[in-house]
C-alpha cells in the first residue's frame, strides 16, 4: 500500500538546536582538556539569557581552568551561529553557569577499578538505524530536510548583507510506493527567519533553488506543494522568539520518525552516557550491515543497566533482514573489524565492545562502511504466524 511520510529539520540557529550546540561545546571543551571527564551538560537559551546546569567531574588541576574557558567558548559559538540581534546578542546575552559536581553514587558505578570495567552512565534503551533510500544510508526525507538547512545556513553566511536569520526550520513530506520506496515529494515546508525589509517574494526566490538542489531531479514541487513562511513573517526568531532547552530534538538528531527512539538525548554528554554512545554503535552497526547490502533496512536496539558495562540485552543479538523480495531474520554472534572486536563510533570517541559491553577508548572515530559482520546463519522466509527456531513469538 503506498502512503506519505514526514521528517522536518531545525537549522543551526534554531532555539533547541543552539542549545544543543552550546552544550555539545562545554563537552567539547572538558575533553580537551581531559579526555577521561566527566559531563552531562544542560542549556537553557532565552531572551537575552543563556543558562548551563548539569554535572560535570574533571581533576582538580584542570577544573579551574575548563570553568573559566566556559563563558568565553559559549559566547564563541552563539556568534558562529549568527546571533547578533537586539534581544540576544553573543556578546550581550547573561550568562549563567550552575555546572556542579556529578554525583559521587553515579561515579562509583561508571568508574572502572581493579575487578571492574567502566560501567554504563545510566539504565535505558538505544536504537540505531539505517536504509538504502540515500547514499549516506539515511531515510530521505531527513535526509533532504537536514541538506536544505544546511545549504541554506551556507548562502545566509556567505552573504554579509543576507535577508535571512539563524533560526529556520525545514519539513518534507515524501510520497512511497507499496513497497516501501519513495518516489517523490508531496510536500514541502520552509520556514526561515529574515530581516524586517524582506518581502516574501525575495524569500521565495532566495530559498527556491535552495531546495531544488538538494531534491532529487524531478522532485521540486511548486505551487501549493511548496510552503515557505506559511505565516507571512518570521522576523523574530531565535530564543528571543522561543525558549531553547537541550535535548529536545531527539527525533530530528535521529531518522526523523523512522526507526524506534529510546529517549534519551545526545548533546552534552560523555562517552559513558549510553544515551549517546550506545545509540551511535547501534547506528555503526546498522550502517554497515546496509551498506554491506545484507539488507535494505536495519534496525539495532541494546539496552543498559547503570554501573554495568555488559548490556542488558546483547547488541546485536537478533536484526531484521528486509529485502526487495522477503522478510527474514538473521543472528550474529559476533562482530569485528580486522584488527579488533570494538566498533569505534561518533564524535565523543567512543566504542562498544559487543562482548564485554561500553567502556570509552581514546582513539579516532572510523566512519567506514566497508566492515563486513560474520553471520552464523540466515533464516529463510518466514509464512504468516510462522516463529523463529528457538525464539519467542514476540521476539519475531
Amino acid at each position: 500500500m503506498s502512503y506519505i511520510f514526514t521528517s522536518e529539520s531545525v537549522s543551526e540557529g534554531h532555539p533547541d538546536k543552539l542549545c544543543d550546540r552550546v552544550s555539545d561545546t562545554v563537552l567539547d571543551l572538558f575533553l580537551k582538556h581531559e579526555p577521561e571527564a566527566r559531563v552531562a551538560c544542560e542549556t537553557l537559551a532565552t531572551t537575552n539569557r543563556v543558562v548551563l546546569a548539569g554535572e560535570v567531574r574533571a581533576s582538580e588541576s584542570k577544573l579551574t581552568q575548563i570553568m573559566a574557558e566556559i563563558e568565553p567558548a559559549v559566547r564563541a559559538a552563539v556568534k558562529d551561529i549568527g546571533y547578533e540581534q537586539k534581544a540576544f546578542h553573543h556578546a550581550d546575552f547573561e550568562f549563567q553557569n550552575y555546572l556542579h559536581e556529578q554525583s559521587s553514587d553515579i561515579a562509583m558505578g561508571v568508574d572502572s577499578g581493579d575487578n571492574k570495567d567502566e560501567g554504563a552512565g545510566d539504565q535505558g534503551l538505544m536504537f540505531g538505524y539505517a536504509c538504502d533510500e540515500t547514499d549516506v544510508l539515511m531515510p530521505a526525507a531527513i535526509h533532504y530536510s537536514h541538506q536544505i538547512l544546511k545549504d541554506l545556513a551556507t548562502v545566509r553566511k556567505q552573504d554579509a548583507d543576507s535577508i535571512l536569520g539563524p533560526d529556520s526550520k525545514s519539513q518534507i513530506s515524501l510520497d512511497y510506493d507499496d513497497k516501501g520506496r519513495p518516489t517523490g515529494v508531496h510536500k514541502v515546508v520552509l520556514s526561515t527567519q529574515h530581516s524586517e525589509k524582506a518581502t516574501q517574494a525575495e524569500i521565495l526566490a532566495l530559498v527556491t533553488p535552495v531546495i531544488a538542489n538538494v531534491l532529487p531531479d524531478g522532485w521540486m514541487v511548486t505551487g501549493d506543494d511548496l510552503l515557505v513562511n506559511p505565516t507571512g513573517q518570521f522576523v523574530i526568531g531565535g530564543p528571543d522568539g522561543d525558549t531553547g532547552l537541550t535535548g529536545r530534538k531527539i527525533i530530528v538528531d535521529t531518522y526523523g520518525g523512522k526507526g524506534a527512539h529510546g529517549g534519551g538525548a545526545f548533546s552534552g554528554k560523555d562517552p559513558s552516557k549510553v544515551d549517546r554512545s550506545a545509540a551511535y554503535a547501534g547506528r555503526y552497526v546498522a550502517k554497515n550491515i546496509v551498506a554491506a547490502g545484507l539488507a535494505e533496512r536495519c534496525e539495532i536496539q541494546v539496552s543498559y543497566a547503570i554501573g554495568v558495562a555488559q548490556p542488558t540485552r546483547q547488541a546485536v543479538s537478533a536484526i531484521a533482514l528486509i529485502t526487495r523480495d522477503h522478510v527474514g531474520f538473521f543472528f550474529i554472534t559476533s562482530v569485528s573489524m580486522s584488527d579488533s572486536d570494538y566498533f569505534t563510533i561518533g564524535t565523543s570517541g567512543a566504542f562498544l565492545d559487543c562482548k564485554r559491553g561500553f567502556r570509552p577508548k581514546k582513539e579516532h572515530p572510523r566512519d567506514e562502511v566497508g566492515f563486513v559482520p560474520r553471520v552464523n546463519r540466515v533464516w529463510r522466509h518466514l509464512s504468516p504466524g510462522e516463529t523463529l527456531p528457538g525464539t519467542r513469538t514476540d521476539q519475531a
